[in-house]
């Protein structure tokens, strides 16, 4: 384990030394929020009424959460690491190494995580009380939570987009694989809370690793009880558990198939 926490300072370290790249970067992310907060007031003729349970600031309040998420994700970046390490041999160089590539891949990316997560999360609140004028209900335990979930809910993140990536090894190209997942991250995570969905559909999202990835954080942040933080512990829980048991599979499945191969 010490030797994937040093990875993981590493790679966080090596963040600090681009604070300032990083915040140029961020520009993005405050116009996002910014299209996305008028969609939203121009939807709500009254920011008190209630649609599918949300009040208009529930709603922005739920969409800053999931876009600092997504954001300080970078998932395209590590899609594209990973596809290059398969691609040009450079993961083979791993094979050897004394730790497996697949928790180094998910320390690293967690360091290259954190410290931009801690920024986003800053603009997002200051952004959001500056529009909106007031937090939602929050508590120290809430916050507490809150932020756990945000751990799990990377980790959920970084496996997926780990699993997508190591479908290199047996297609030529996965980035359109992971254009996919984005629109489904965005359409189904992202844009609109879970209540949203009618029917058979909403039951299946509030299931589903899109939840567990991006809209559980988002969702506890508006509306935080004890019920509902269990509920997302068991299912984040439980997609990190299946999720990693399939990205070693790959792994294995794909190393085998590169040493058959002649590397």
């Amino acid at each position: 384990m010490k030797k994937y926490l040093y990875i993981f300072k590493s790679e966080l370290m090596s963040n600090i030394s681009y604070t300032f790249d990083m915040l140029l970067g961020f520009v993005g992310y405050i116009i996002m929020i910014f299209i996305l907060m008028t969609l939203w007031q121009y939807i709500y003729s009254d920011p008190s009424e209630l649609i599918n349970g949300y009040t208009m600031n529930e709603t922005i309040w739920y969409i800053i959460i999931t876009e600092v998420l997504w954001t300080g994700l970078q998932g395209r970046k590590l899609c594209k690491k990973i596809c290059a390490d398969i691609k040009e041999g450079n993961i083979t160089y791993n094979l050897n190494k004394p730790y497996n590539y697949i928790e180094y891949i998910l320390f690293n990316h967690l360091g290259d995580f954190i410290y931009r997560f801690i920024f986003v999360f800053i603009i997002g609140l200051i952004f959001g009380f500056i529009f909106l004028g007031s937090f939602p209900n929050i508590t120290i335990l809430s916050i507490l939570g809150v932020i756990l979930s945000c751990l799990f809910a990377t980790i959920i993140n970084i496996l997926i987009t780990t699993i997508i990536g190591l479908v290199s090894f047996f297609i030529e190209d996965a980035h359109p694989l992971y254009w996919v997942h984005s629109k489904f991250i965005l359409i189904l995570g992202t844009l609109f809370p879970p209540t949203f969905f009618p029917g058979i559909i909403g039951t299946i999202v509030k299931y589903s690793p899109v939840y567990a990835s991006v809209s559980a954080p988002a969702t506890l942040f508006v509306k935080f009880n004890l019920d509902l933080f269990l509920k997302v512990m068991i299912i984040q829980i439980f997609y990190i558990i299946i999720l990693l048991i399939i990205t070693h599979l790959f792994y294995r499945k794909g190393a085998k198939k590169l040493n058959v191969n002649g590397g």
